[in-house]
């Protein structure tokens, strides 16, 4: 596995590959701190890049997107791991630059989905969506992949890279790729290592809330009573302060209140302690 810590680096390791052969290149964006679901995206990228393709991963802790009072600074962090965690799954190389080689000194432009960063978690945490936005157009810039995968754990993401993607005409096929969960169903991340045990034990309940409005929605409940009951489940747990239950159109995530026709998205965020934890379920009436 080849590692790059600058533009120059990455870019010649892809400009190489692409004077030898056609083979797809594939991204797998990521923060670092690794854990399966990471890996299940890299498994994912390797079967889109096929035989002779490529798999790029990069590790970037990017500012942009961390509000003034957010966890930036307590961000867990383990290079050496996620580097042999790489290694060992097959990516061909690593991206892991410093954030002043990200970011020029000065650098004023941005990419911001207008409607779509700023509505649910981007209501919630202003500004992070134009941070993502802008750190994956440099990405895709930088290293001019054919395909990247997300993870459709962070569903507002997924729909505001698309919307970008679509909007600004880039080249690049974007994959979603469920949510990989934990035995007792709490959606993995890398900030699960920094719940208290009591925390960590509540936290399920993201899911069985979830399980709960997907047989409600069968049944043919309204989005409003489907958002009240979601909501109800979560606020018996003592440890959960509810930041937002919504349940939007699926693909849109447009605003719904009357019976649902189509399928939609339950998006949470909940708090546990100093930790914001989100989660979604796509339901289907």
């Amino acid at each position: 596995m080849e590692l790059c810590t600058t533009k120059a680096a990455i870019r010649a390791s892809v400009q190489r590959w692409r004077a030898s052969d056609s083979a797809p290149v594939v991204l797998v964006p990521t923060m670092g701190y690794l854990h399966a679901g990471h890996m299940t995206l890299v498994e994912r990228a390797r079967a889109r890049a096929g035989a002779g393709g490529r798999v790029v991963a990069s590790i970037f802790v990017n500012p942009t997107q961390f509000g003034p009072s957010e966890d930036l600074a307590t961000y867990p962090r383990d290079p050496d791991r996620d580097t042999a965690m790489l290694r060992e799954a097959g990516v061909d190389a690593l991206f892991m630059p410093d954030a002043s080689e990200v970011y020029a000194p000065g650098a004023q432009t941005i990419v911001e989905p207008t409607e779509l960063s700023r509505i649910l978690i981007g209501k919630l945490r202003p500004g992070h969506f134009r941070g993502v936005a802008t750190v994956v157009t440099k990405l895709f810039n930088i290293i001019a992949p054919d395909a990247a995968c997300f993870g459709e754990k962070d569903y507002q993401q997924l729909c505001v890279i698309r919307t970008m993607v679509r909007d600004l005409d880039m080249a690049v096929e974007v994959i979603g790729v469920p949510t990989v969960r934990e035995a007792d169903g709490l959606a993995m991340s890398s900030r699960n290592v920094r719940l208290s045990a009591e925390d960590r034990a509540a936290a399920p309940v993201l899911n069985a809330a979830l399980g709960e409005a997907e047989a409600l929605a069968a049944d043919g409940v309204t989005a409003t009573r489907l958002r009240a009951h979601v909501r109800a489940r979560l606020e018996r747990e003592p440890r959960a302060d509810v930041q937002s239950v919504d349940i939007r159109d699926a693909e849109t995530l447009a605003a719904l209140s009357g019976p649902l026709e189509r399928p939609a998205v339950l998006l949470l965020a909940v708090r546990f302690g100093a930790v914001l934890l989100i989660d979604n379920r796509v339901v289907t009436p």
